[in-house]
């Protein structure tokens, strides 16, 4: 066993952290997606049957994605901001 344990785990990289957030970003905006959906009974009020409502849930997955992906809701850049250790003196 390593005397200094913070030697033996990975350093935290930039990138990983990024692509975390705006992954955790699409999930939650896909949630959010749903929830609206589900709320109506559908998109505009109208019923959907299985094979829409399949369809629909992957164009949100997609749509959350891209979102996350361009900027989203500006959650991932506060989530990288926070995970970051800061410079060390």
């Amino acid at each position: 066993m390593p005397a200094d344990l913070s030697a033996a785990r990975p350093k935290d990289e930039p990138a990983k952290i990024k692509a975390a957030a705006t992954q955790f970003e699409a999930l939650l905006i896909g949630q959010m997606l749903k929830s609206m959906h589900d709320s109506e009974g559908g998109w505009l009020g109208t019923g959907d049957d299985e094979s829409a409502s399949s369809a629909m849930e992957y164009g949100q997955e997609i749509f959350a994605q891209a979102l996350s992906n361009n900027g989203g809701l500006g959650l991932a850049s506060m989530v990288v901001r926070g995970l970051q250790k800061p410079p060390e003196p």
